[in-house]
This record gives C-alpha cells, sequence and structure tokens, in this order.
C-alpha cells in the first residue's frame, strides 16, 4: 500500500496536487472549499469566482473526482457549503433568487456515484447580523455526508452526546408492559426498540436510551468560530470533530489500511465496542493513525482536530499565507499541550 504524506501542508493548485496523491491513500476528507462569488481569496486559481454558480459547481465536481480516488473503499467525505444570493440571471438564477449552489453540487456528486448519507443543518448560535428587510437572515449551513461505498467506516458510538431527562424512572414490572412480550417486535442486539417492552426494559435497568448516550442527529447548533489573523471564513472546531471522530479510525493497518476495532464488552445487557482496541485484519503489522484530508485546508481547523484526537492529516492550500497561518495555529496548540519543563533544582527536590 502506498502512502500518502501525513501532518504536512502541501502548497498549490488542489486540482495538481490531488492528482499527486496515491490512490486509496485517505481514510476520511473534511473540507470546506470556496463558496460561490463570496469573498475574494487573491487568487487567480481560486474557486468560487467563476462567471456562474453552474461553472463553480462544475470545478468543484471535478476536485471531488479526485477525491474519491485517493479515499479508500471505506472511506467518506464531509463538505461544508453554504449558499448565496443572485446579483445578475447570468449567475445562474433570476437576480436576489437564493442560488441553490450547494444542493446543485449535492445531486451532481450524486450522478457522479456517491452516496449521500445526510445533509446535516449546521444551524448558527451567533450568526452574523444582516440589514436585509424582505426576506429573513440566513442563519445556518449545510454539511454534506457523502460515501463511496454502502459498507464504510462509521463510529457513531464516539459522538454519541449524553441523555438528558427530566422524567422519573418508571418503577413498574416490565412484564406487564404493551404490547404483551412475543408480540412479534424486531430485536437489534438485544433490545426491542420499537415496542414498549423495549423502552420499559430500559427504565427497569435505570437507562433513558443507548447506555453510551443519543445519536446526534442531522441538526447541529454550533457557533461560528472566531479568528484574529486574514482569512475570513475559518470554521470552528467542533465542526471538524464529530466528523472526525465518526469516519476516522484511531487506527489503520499499515499494510492493507483496514481500521482496528475496539473490543466488544457486554453492558447494560448489550454488546459495546469500548475495549481495547486491535486489528481488524491478519496481516500483522503495525497499526498507524487513521489519516483526515483536508484540500482546501485553510487556517488548519481539520489538522486542529485531528492532533486533539490522536489522528494524522494531510492538507492542501493555494495561499501560502494560510498555510503559514495553519502552521502557526497548529505550534501554538501543540506548546499549550506540552509538558512544562521542569527546572534542574526542581528535578533534585
Amino acid at each position: 500500500m502506498t502512502s500518502a504524506p501525513r501532518n504536512i501542508t502541501l502548497i498549490g493548485d488542489v486540482r495538481k496536487r490531488l492528482a499527486q496523491l496515491p490512490p486509496s491513500s485517505v481514510d476520511t476528507v473534511i473540507t470546506s472549499p470556496p463558496y460561490f462569488g463570496v469573498r475574494n481569496y487573491g487568487h487567480d486559481q481560486q474557486l468560487g469566482a467563476e462567471p456562474s454558480v453552474d461553472d463553480w459547481v462544475t470545478e468543484l465536481r471535478d476536485v471531488c473526482r479526485e477525491i474519491a480516488r485517493v479515499l479508500r473503499p471505506t472511506g467518506s467525505l464531509w463538505l461544508n457549503l453554504g449558499d448565496g444570493y443572485s446579483r445578475h440571471t447570468s449567475e445562474g438564477a433570476n437576480a436576489k433568487s437564493l442560488l441553490l449552489g450547494p444542493a446543485r453540487v449535492a445531486l451532481a456528486l450524486v450522478t457522479d456515484g456517491w452516496v449521500l448519507r445526510n445533509q446535516v443543518i449546521w444551524a448558527k448560535s451567533n450568526p452574523m447580523p444582516s440589514s436585509v428587510g424582505d426576506r429573513l437572515t440566513t442563519t445556518h449551513e449545510v454539511v454534506y455526508f457523502f460515501t463511496r461505498s454502502r459498507s464504510y467506516f462509521f463510529d457513531l458510538d464516539a459522538i454519541r452526546q449524553p441523555l438528558v431527562t427530566t422524567r422519573r424512572q418508571s418503577t413498574r414490572d416490565p412484564s406487564r408492559a404493551y404490547p404483551p412480550p412475543g408480540a412479534g417486535a424486531v430485536s437489534l442486539d438485544g433490545w426491542k426498540l420499537n415496542d414498549n417492552q423495549g423502552l420499559s426494559r430500559m427504565k427497569a435497568s435505570g437507562l433513558a436510551g443507548h447506555p453510551l448516550g443519543k445519536n446526534p442527529g442531522d441538526v447541529w447548533t454550533l457557533p461560528t468560530a472566531g479568528f484574529r489573523g486574514g482569512h475570513f471564513a475559518a470554521f470552528p472546531l467542533v465542526l471538524a470533530e464529530r466528523p472526525l471522530l465518526a469516519t476516522c479510525p484511531e487506527r489503520v493497518c499499515s499494510s492493507c489500511g483496514r481500521a482496528w476495532q475496539r473490543e466488544l464488552d457486554r453492558r447494560h445487557g448489550r454488546l459495546l465496542a469500548v475495549g481495547e482496541l486491535q486489528p481488524a485484519c491478519q496481516c500483522g503489522a503495525a497499526g498507524v493513525p487513521g489519516l483526515v484530508l483536508d484540500p482546501f485546508m485553510g487556517t488548519g481547523t481539520t489538522a486542529l482536530a485531528a492532533e486533539k484526537h490522536g489522528r494524522d492529516w494531510l492538507g492542501i492550500e493555494l495561499n501560502p499565507a494560510y498555510a503559514q497561518m495553519a502552521d502557526q495555529r497548529l505550534a501554538e496548540r501543540r506548546a499549550k499541550s506540552r509538558p512544562p519543563t521542569r527546572e534542574p533544582e526542581d528535578l533534585a527536590a
């Protein structure tokens, strides 16, 4: 297996840099490319400055075709996109109309064979104020979750959220639940989740739901990121963390690239993957951290999330100044997480 570079930002046009990477070498991609017609990043090769939204879709579609090549068959793509409003019919819609740029991209990628698993709504808890008076303020963006195949790596348990309930636990006998036991409910890992009996069993065990927490769902209420620098579109760290934990394995086989798995442990009446990591193949090769790629690296938020959670990362960035900002942010984080150095006299004590 040919390995891609790790923990480095490649400077240059994403379309050329992606072509230089080996196939099936990346576990997941988390990225936020330039939106159509929003900002001028000061480079003649930038995406987002095309004359029409359809031209932008074509350019981004070509990038995603290369992403599909470098992803493992079990890999995934998380694509954060924002929409905009048309200023002229030449841009692809009547003036003042939503361009539906993200939706056009999603349709194009599905046509190319991508599997669209989720359209996540990023609901901004602190959206930018707007002076617009004849429509509602836009307070969300979308994050598309694509995969290359029907079977792929996904660790839901890693992103479950704590259960919050104000309801008192029931002390009723679960055997008196309705419908009665054996009424034909479908079993899932020992829990009958589609009838009252399953709910009664969980309540009787002192649980309000899954023992590791609830599925976070597809609406994420998160604040926007504040960044002191020359980049105006840095997305928040938490927006990268959730996709990273769910789709970038903690460790993979350095030979075949298969994700390591955790040992199963029975808790609260069901098997949970909470044990030690172990190889899922027979290669006998060492394990290495999973690799996340951000082909529009910007100020390095994806890399920060990767280092925080023990994954490797690879970035591509057109603007050297932004790559330098990313390096600086990474260096500052490493300095903060490094244990304090003890003075010689402290060691002697």
